[in-house]
Formats: structure tokens, C-alpha cells, sequence
């Protein structure tokens, strides 16, 4: 059983930053893929980055350049920094951990308003 729990979500005006964490625990086998995704009300869930356990990075065209995502392998942790947030960067960002399956956290909640 493995299990993802993403934490460090907020209210945060734009322009600032916040970071989130995704931890992973349980059966974890290497090598894995952690991404992160984010749904706003009313819309789908789409993708925003991902890395895979030797490093391999990619960003959705919408956060390059604002969002850098990382991790600590001997952790079981990644990371979302999130720089320069827009009102429309509003939504409940989740943490994907896939290795022999995927597996999904619950969410947390990140608001961009003055």
C-alpha cells in the first residue's frame, strides 16, 4: 500500500509564492515518476509538472518559468515551488506518485486573491 499526502497549500495574493510538498510512504519501488496536477471548480484536472526519479523534468507552457518542481529521493518527497501566482492558478493542486500503479493524494487547496 502506498500512500501520497500533499501539504502547504493557502490564500495567497498575487504575485507571491507559496511551496508545496508531496510525501510518499508505504511500498515504493524505484524507479518512479512524481507529478503534480490541479483542478479548478468546474474544470478538469489537468497537469502541471513532472520528475521522474533520475531528474527528468517537465513543465505545463502555463507554470514554465513560474513553478519549479523537485524532489528528495531519499525522502520520498517532492516539491512545488510556486512563484508569481495568478488568480487563475486557483485550485486544488495534487500530488501523482506512479511507479507500478498510480497513486493520488487528497489535494490541497491553493487560493491566489487579493
Amino acid at each position: 500500500q502506498v500512500q501520497v499526502v500533499e501539504s502547504g497549500g493557502g490564500l495567497v495574493q498575487p504575485g507571491g509564492s507559496l511551496r508545496l510538498s508531496c510525501v510518499v510512504s508505504g511500498r515504493i519501488f524505484s524507479p518512479s515518476v512524481m507529478a503534480w496536477y490541479r483542478q479548478a471548480p468546474g474544470t478538469e484536472r489537468e497537469w502541471v509538472a513532472t520528475i521522474t526519479s533520475g531528474g527528468f523534468i517537465n513543465y505545463a507552457e502555463s507554470v514554465r518559468g513560474r513553478f519549479t518542481i523537485s524532489r528528495e529521493n531519499a525522502k520520498n518527497t517532492a516539491y512545488l515551488e510556486m512563484n508569481s501566482l495568478k488568480p487563475e492558478d486557483t485550485a486544488v493542486y495534487y500530488c501523482k506518485y506512479i511507479s507500478s500503479k498510480d497513486y493520488w493524494g487528497q489535494g490541497t487547496q491553493v487560493t491566489v486573491s487579493s
